[in-house]
């Protein structure tokens, strides 16, 4: 009986546990970034926002374009990273490297800009440009109207940006508007109202008439007096170590799938010397 030779199969340098699970997680961002996306658009369609060009003034502030580029970025990184660990590619590897770097460097420079400029005013300075621009537009943008109500009513139960007094900028809650027949002149949104107890359905005509002179109720016991920017800078700092602990882990993870995704193109390139 002729004797059986036993070849020995040479074993891949290949991490299948590194691979696979640079794919999952990426797929999975990849899935999530495609909602994201996906939202935007359709927030966007729904305003017609493709059509009407004269709207893209304010596109900065807009949150459904803020959802696309986000949705836009995040995509681009979930399919270099999946794709690039499924098909062992070491260019989309190492883009998906450099990509992730990059973020992590703008990450860590923004955090440094803002620890250096958080005494000169210029955080606040933007934030409330930001909310001037939101109170002003209130009615001509649904998204933006419904993300400051939200700051208002359910973050930071604040109104204005300073005190209720800033909606004196907005055309439809302006005391001068009396004069056209806004039933809505000289009061604020719903959102600055306070909450009664038990109370099942929010009155959206809490807010008429507050800001009258003569007004017959006591203000603090009707709506927030309190301005968006003091309830949003004391907001970060009674979370200030949870807000740190998120993006430390954040940048954590980046690192790990920088890390991951060299040490993969490492074991590919291994792998490929071998065969030649």
């Amino acid at each position: 009986m002729p004797a059986v030779r036993k070849y020995r199969r040479e074993t891949s340098e290949i991490s299948c546990c590194l691979k696979y699970l640079l794919f999952t997680s990426n797929v999975l961002i990849w899935l999530t970034a495609l909602l994201v996306l996906a939202i935007g658009i359709w927030a966007w369609m729904e305003k017609d926002m493709f059509r009407n060009i004269s709207k893209l003034t304010f596109i900065a502030l807009d949150p459904a374009f803020v959802l696309i580029i986000l949705g836009s970025i995040t995509f681009m990184l979930g399919f270099m990273g999946s794709v690039g660990a499924l098909r062992e590619n070491t260019c989309l590897l190492g883009a998906y490297a450099i990509f992730l770097s990059v973020l992590l460097l703008s990450e860590i420079g923004f955090c440094g800009l803002a620890f250096v400029l958080k005494d000169k005013g210029w955080i606040k300075d933007q934030a409330t440009e930001g909310l001037r621009a939101f109170i002003k537009h209130y009615r001509e943008d649904p998204d933006q109207q419904n993300l400051i109500d939200w700051i208002q009513e359910d973050w930071l139960q604040c109104c204005g940006i300073d005190g209720p007094k800033d909606w004196d900028s907005n055309n439809y809650f302006n005391c001068s508007s009396i004069a056209i027949g806004s039933r809505e002149a000289c009061g604020v949104p719903f959102s600055c109202c306070r909450r009664r107890p038990q109370e099942v359905i929010k009155n959206k005509q809490c807010g008429y008439d507050v800001r009258k002179e003569g007004y017959g109720m006591e203000l603090s016991k009707i709506i927030y007096e309190k301005g968006c920017v003091q309830a949003g800078e004391e907001w970060i700092e009674h979370n200030l170590i949870i807000i740190s602990t998120a993006a430390i882990g954040v940048m954590f993870f980046q690192i790990l799938g920088i890390c991951f995704a060299q040490n993969l193109r490492a074991d590919i390139y291994t792998q490929k010397s071998k065969w030649h």
